[in-house]
């Protein structure tokens, strides 16, 4: 293990240096298991499955969302290089339209949602987290 003693004037160890994986796994050997009964401030909360819940989302459109800060529609715009304005061309909108809807409470029309899987080469599911009833 690559440990670095930092020593003073006189030569008496002050500090070490340790690879940053020892010094995590030192912590968590830190942190206090739970105390008998603390499992009764723990909330139960209720999960609601549906049809969505395996659709899969490509990571690099996962990691767009995440670093430009961007709605799922505007990453696999994104993802597929394309701009609002070919993608409104597209579709036969403006590029404000399609600003629209990638904005994060957005959601589109079926019919929309199709045109849009289409051009992203993708499913309805895939581009929208939220469908709505009766979609």
């Amino acid at each position: 293990m690559n440990i670095q003693f930092i020593k003073d004037e006189q030569g008496n160890t002050q500090y070490v240096v340790v690879p940053y994986h020892v010094w995590f796994n030192m912590m968590l050997d830190r942190v206090p298991l739970e105390e008998e009964g603390e499992e009764e401030n723990w909330e139960e909360i209720p999960i609601e499955h549906d049809e969505y819940d395996d659709v899969p989302i490509p990571h690099v459109v996962a990691c767009l969302m995440d670093r430009d800060d961007v709605s799922l529609q505007a990453a696999w715009r994104i993802y597929r290089g394309l701009s609002q304005q070919e993608v409104a061309d597209k579709l036969g909108i403006t590029q404000s339209a399609v600003s629209q809807l990638e904005s994060p409470d957005s959601r589109p029309q079926k019919r929309t949602r199709e045109k849009l899987a289409a051009i992203y080469g993708c499913t309805q599911e895939q581009i929208s987290l939220f469908l709505p009833k009766e979609g």
